[in-house]
């Protein structure tokens, strides 16, 4: 369990500690469940752990439906992708890719 001291108005006070003695409760325990019930369930795997840290950090979004649309009518196979990295000899992707489109017309 990890301790968390908080600076909050009186008046948020005020209406806690009347919400925990209606419900018999402490203030610390209500404040935990007020927390736990408005806060996104935890991520439970390792990749949940990374996806929602990228998600927060602004690095991961969905995909658009256009983009969706595309990678659904992709028939590139792992072993084709392999293929291709392969013979780039080790080139960044970025640099595959710009390759493989061609030059700007």
């Amino acid at each position: 369990m990890t301790t968390l001291t908080l600076e909050i108005p009186a008046d948020v006070y005020q209406r806690l500690h009347d919400a925990a003695l209606r419900r018999g409760a402490s203030v610390e325990a209500l404040a935990a469940e007020v927390l736990r019930t408005h806060l996104p369930p935890a991520p439970v795997s390792e990749r949940e752990r990374v996806t929602a840290v990228l998600r927060a950090a602004g690095l991961l979004t969905e995909l658009s439906p256009e983009e969706k649309e595309r990678a659904a009518q992709s028939t590139l196979t792992l072993e084709e992708a392999q293929a291709i990295l392969n013979r780039a000899g080790g080139q960044p992707l970025s640099e595959v890719l710009l390759e493989m489109r061609g030059p700007k017309g």
